[in-house]
């Protein structure tokens, strides 16, 4: 499994209550790693702290986050749909490209399911998403000014 595939069995409990807030990170490992287990402490202290999902790159987070899924989180975020299909029809997109995102936005735990009549229902459960992409000069370029390019 690559350092950036989700790593979720499955969804959780119908009963679940999730936060508020969503943070979507772009923060190298250590760095994310560190605020995890802060927000651990925090969270055992009765805390309402943030769900976070973390990217270790910023390219990996533009390809997963494209604008259309963007627009999809949003859509769900202001209202559940009954169906996938509903939810093309509400984004006026074909089914299979929807199918696919949901299905792509739910491994990295950004929508989840409600399983209702045999329909898998797509929401978003947060009131906010952050999106945070952290960009950091590389070690091998400190050296070069940018008058020398």
């Amino acid at each position: 499994m690559s350092k950036n595939s989700p790593n979720h069995a499955h969804e959780p409990p119908e009963d679940v209550e999730f936060p508020s807030t969503l943070r979507i990170t772009s923060k190298p490992f250590e760095e994310h790693k560190e605020s995890a287990l802060d927000r651990a402490a925090r969270w055992e202290d009765g805390e309402d702290v943030a769900h976070v999902v973390n990217f270790q790159d910023a390219s990996r987070l533009q390809r997963i986050l494209t604008p259309r899924r963007l627009d999809l989180v949003k859509s769900l975020m202001d209202a559940p749909a009954d169906s996938i299909r509903s939810l093309a029809d509400r984004l006026d997109r074909d089914i299979r490209q929807v199918y696919d995102d949901v299905q792509t936005l739910n491994e990295y735990r950004i929508v989840h399911f409600r399983e209702e009549e045999g329909a898998k229902q797509p929401f978003v459960p947060y009131d906010t998403v952050k999106i945070e992409v952290e960009l950091t000069k590389s070690l091998g370029d400190a050296s070069e000014s940018p008058a020398s390019a």
